[in-house]
């Protein structure tokens, strides 16, 4: 076998072990972010992709954390989404940042399951619908409702 075959067998192991690997934890974090900021605008991932320059299939590489967003383009995230960038690390578990690097992350939220629940489309789709109910006792009636879907007791 001669050197190049060796190189080219080597390569291609890289790039499948690269292809085949996970999201990196933060890429994925921030993301979600992305995914759940365009949602709460009521934007499509073809509009953001427009204002970006980009193909909505890039677009939806970006929210499932499988391609990196490098420091500009996170930056125009950031300015036609309406937010800081910091918005896009806001949230981030705390396991996946070394707290002796960011003092002040190292403590996660407890309201993370918000976030998480928002990021999905039925999340959306029913805090949406929930919001629009003007009568407290029809809102109070649907959480009962969904606790009991849920299995859980309601409070006492």
């Amino acid at each position: 076998m001669s050197k190049g075959n060796v190189n080219d067998t080597l390569e291609e192991e890289a790039d499948t072990e690269r292809s085949s690997r996970k999201p990196n934890p933060i890429d994925a974090h921030v993301g979600t972010r992305v995914r759940l900021r365009r949602m709460l605008l009521g934007m499509s991932q073809e509009k953001l992709g427009e204002h970006l320059g980009l193909t909505f299939q890039q677009v939806q590489k970006y929210e499932k954390g499988v391609n990196r967003i490098g420091a500009s383009r996170l930056f125009d995230l950031s300015r036609v989404l309406g937010v800081p960038v910091q918005f896009f690390y806001d949230e981030a578990p705390a396991d996946l940042i070394e707290p002796s690097l960011a003092p002040g992350f190292a403590e996660r939220p407890a309201e993370s399951y918000v976030i998480e629940f928002l990021s999905t489309r039925e999340g959306m789709e029913l805090n949406k619908a929930f919001v629009k109910i003007s009568d407290p006792r029809v809102r109070r009636s649907v959480v009962d409702l969904v606790r009991t879907l849920g299995g859980e007791e309601a409070p006492d």
